[in-house]
């Protein structure tokens, strides 16, 4: 995985991560088999901020049934990006 925006698929927006936003740490669904060096030089390189530590949570998909069929929803793999403190913050959520 040598792109950057292959590694950081999308935000995640939540009640949660926008409170956690206000402590400087943004929340992302990354690669699922991205590490977390990868995450913080794509983070740096995409949004040009300084971040301090990574934090990643694989989440595993629930299961879902419509009457007899059973179904599973994919698993996928969520990232807390803390700032450093004298970094700016990331534009892209300033304006939700």
């Amino acid at each position: 995985m040598k792109d950057p925006h292959d590694i950081i698929l999308r935000p995640w927006i939540t009640e949660k991560s926008m409170a956690l936003r206000e402590l400087g740490k943004y929340t992302f669904v990354v690669h699922p088999r991205a590490n977390k060096t990868e995450i913080k030089n794509a983070i740096e390189t995409i949004f040009g901020v300084k971040v301090e530590k990574v934090n990643t949570i694989n989440v595993r998909g629930k299961k879902k049934r419509v009457g007899v069929h059973e179904g599973k929803r994919p698993d996928w793999k969520k990232a807390i990006v803390t700032l450093k403190k004298d970094s700016k913050p990331i534009e892209f959520f300033e304006s939700l």
